[in-house]
């Protein structure tokens, strides 16, 4: 009986990690683009280095103490990473490794695959339509004429 308990506990242990790998985990959480950095070193490098996103932070920051709380969260909405989902950005004190618009705002959130490295955990291939327009088809993105580059020097 001993053996077929801790045997079972093994089983249910190996079956859980088994579901993280291949993507059958509870909930997939935002992990920040520093997480990406060491398996995708030259997309990252290229994504800090040229993606105005990836400074978005700075921006919001700069013009926060001039906006109400309801204009604050619009901004938090484009802006940070995973703003008003379950483990995506809360606050610059919080969470200020999701207070820029990182990797996992256009790819999902990056925890399994982070965990995993299977590609399959992740949004790989993007479109302008499904994954660029929730934020750069609005009202206020037109008015300022901004023009999405589908990878904004990313990749």
């Amino acid at each position: 009986m001993k053996y077929l308990i801790l045997s079972t506990s093994l089983a249910l242990a190996v079956f859980s990690v088994a579901n993280l790998v291949i993507g059958e985990s509870l909930s997939k959480e935002y992990v920040g683009s520093e997480a990406c950095k060491d398996c995708h070193v030259h997309n990252y490098e290229n994504f800090m280095r040229y993606a105005s996103k990836s400074r978005s932070d700075k921006n919001v920051l700069l013009m926060l103490d001039k906006l109400t709380p309801s204009e604050q969260k619009e901004c938090y909405e484009c802006h940070t990473t995973g703003y008003g989902k379950p483990g995506g950005f809360v606050s610059f004190e919080e969470t200020p490794e999701l207070g820029h618009a990182g990797c996992e705002v256009c790819h999902g959130p990056g925890s399994e695959h982070a965990l995993s490295g299977n590609p399959d955990l992740i949004i790989g291939r993007l479109t302008i339509e499904k994954h660029c327009s929730p934020c750069h088809e609005d009202e206020r993105v037109r008015n300022i004429n901004y023009k999405p580059l589908l990878h904004s020097g990313a990749h």
